[in-house]
């Protein structure tokens, strides 16, 4: 079982504490892993989440059944760099779509005065949706890509861009609707 120190600063194993109890990173260890995350370029605003993506690993390895690490620092440490990279990897992912969809824009030629106010209301609408919901509806209305597409580009599975897509329009139709523009 792994080894680690719990909230009172006492150290046990994972299993003797109530669930929820235990913490299989000590404070020294969290440290190192902010530490790496932040050498490794991950900012400020998602380094807790890489600290409790190592936690999440310790413990799904613990849960296998697995040894634990002989060095659980060590292990973070590496578990904490790879992390940095996926993150690198997942944000030049985001770049190159964003390219891509700047690439496909074509200017838009408004025909009438309702055809500019919805355009206007749209636009604003977008704006206000989260940014993977705003993602996924750009990428299936405006650049006109199947779910499947979408989802393989984003590394999601399929249900989810469907998930996405259907708050996001829900979502819009709602705020057309409160704005009277349809």
């Amino acid at each position: 079982m792994l080894r680690g120190r719990d909230r009172s600063g006492r150290e046990g194993h994972a299993g003797d504490d109530p669930p929820g109890e235990a913490d299989p990173l000590d404070a020294a260890q969290e440290r190192r892993v902010r530490a790496v995350l932040a050498l490794g370029g991950v900012p400020q605003a998602d380094l807790p989440d890489g600290v409790q993506q190592v936690r999440l690993r310790l413990l799904e390895r613990a849960a296998s059944g697995r040894e634990a690490p002989r060095d659980v620092s060590a292990w973070a440490a590496v578990v904490a760099s790879n992390l940095a990279m996926d993150w690198h990897r997942a944000k030049r992912r985001q770049e190159r779509l964003g390219e891509r969809l700047a690439a496909l824009r074509q200017p838009a030629h408004p025909s009438g005065e309702d055809t500019s106010v919805l355009s206007v209301a749209v636009a604003q609408g977008l704006d206000e949706l989260p940014a993977a919901q705003r993602q996924v509806v750009v990428l299936r209305f405006y650049a006109d890509l199947p779910v499947r597409s979408i989802a393989e580009q984003l590394g999601v599975p399929e249900g989810t861009v469907k998930s996405r897509l259907h708050t996001a329009v829900r979502a819009l139709r709602a705020r057309l609707h409160e704005d009277e523009v349809v």
